[in-house]
């Protein structure tokens, strides 16, 4: 375990690491993000002659905690990213949401928009000139106190995807605030940019841009996921 996130795999340029919530894949200048602290690492162990190289092929919303894939080379982050735009990730979230859906296992297809200027997305018209399709694969694991526990398979990467969709169905996830969530969840910190929400990446699997074999990487859940009121 090192400070502030914990490498889950790392073989040649390919690293899988687990980030906690609260904290921004990357951030401007100046402000604190997984992004920063994981160069710092590398360059504090491996001690290259050089600026340390990062490549990002996706991101986690920075209340949501999980598995993300990181490159320390140019060709392995463009080999990654290219497999990320031809949907060939498989990738598997937690979600805790309020209320129990009916079905208890089914697919939801929405269409949504990014808003402008706000770190927020909603539904729209298929017709709207800005609407993007959203598809999500969901099965109820366990009922919770509050409603369901679920695992979510994307088929696409919309932003806030998995938060607005399950919202705009009346289960909005615990802690989520922003899409109408109304139960707190993790710790309540006086900032609320480094709360939690119930959204965790759980698995993700790819092929290793180097090597070619799948990689398979299950990332553990906070330890408050497990002491749900």
């Amino acid at each position: 375990m090192i400070p502030g996130f914990q490498i889950l795999f790392e073989e040649g340029p390919c690293l899988v690491v687990c980030k906690p919530p609260g904290l921004p894949t990357q951030a401007p200048p100046g402000i604190d993000s997984l992004e920063v602290r994981i160069k710092s690492f590398l360059k504090h162990r491996d001690a290259p002659p050089h600026d340390v190289y990062l490549g990002i092929p996706h991101r986690l919303d920075r209340p949501a905690s999980g598995a993300i894939v990181f490159a320390t080379r140019r060709r392995a982050a463009h080999k990654l990213a290219r497999q990320f735009e031809h949907r060939e990730i498989k990738k598997l979230y937690w979600a805790l949401v309020e209320n129990l859906p009916d079905p208890p296992a089914g697919t939801w297809q929405d269409h949504l928009r990014k808003v402008y200027g706000k770190p927020q997305a909603e539904v729209v018209p298929p017709d709207h000139p800005e609407a993007r399709l959203a598809v999500l694969h969901y099965r109820t694991l366990a009922s919770t106190p509050h409603g369901a526990w679920l695992e979510i398979q994307l088929e696409t990467g919309r932003t806030h995807q998995i938060r607005i969709q399950a919202a705009s169905r009346g289960h909005p996830l615990l802690g989520d605030s922003q899409y109408g969530s109304t139960v707190p969840f993790g710790p309540q910190t006086a900032d609320e940019r480094l709360r939690a929400i119930a959204l965790h990446a759980r698995m993700i699997e790819f092929r290793h841009p180097t090597t070619k074999d799948l990689v398979s990487v299950t990332a553990p859940a906070p330890d408050f996921w497990e002491k749900l009121p």
